[in-house]
């Protein structure tokens, strides 16, 4: 049996879930190979230290899937289905560096089974990468909590 993440009246305003992970070179090439986006600002060192940057940076998109393990395993968890997800990006994500999510129960739509999230990206110095919103249907559970 798997047992389900938090269902909507399990869930308070307020609640909070974090994942953190070093963002490695490898990380950063296996994502390049999945998507296809091969920018050379994300995998040639000599052209992305011509950039504002002075080195290669992570993709973005990796930085926001960070977000993933908190929904579909913490909070609400196993069971969620992601609606939407935005992010703005204010700070670049670098090899080596640390990223903490933190995403916050913001609001819940029992009549519709919503729940809005509020998401923090931050860095291992404590700068905010990146700042959004998410919303997903938590899972409905039968009696006995399990699928």
């Amino acid at each position: 049996m798997i047992e389900l993440g938090k269902s909507i009246d399990e869930i308070e305003i307020g609640e909070e879930a974090s994942f953190t992970k070093t963002i490695s070179e490898s990380d950063v090439y296996l994502f390049a190979g999945i998507t296809g986006d091969f920018n050379p600002l994300h995998v040639n060192d000599e052209y992305a230290q011509k950039t504002q940057f002075g080195e290669r940076i992570a993709h973005g998109g990796i930085t926001l899937s960070f977000v993933a393990p908190i929904l579909g395993m913490q909070l609400p968890g196993v069971g969620t289905i992601a609606l939407e997800l935005s992010g703005k990006f204010l700070a670049p994500v670098k090899f080596g560096d640390t990223i903490t999510v933190t995403a916050k129960v913001t609001a819940k739509d029992e009549s519709k089974n919503r729940v809005s999230l509020s998401v923090i990206w931050a860095n291992q110095e404590g700068t905010t990468v990146c700042i959004g919103e998410t919303t997903v249907i938590p899972p409905v559970k039968e009696k006995s909590g399990y699928l």
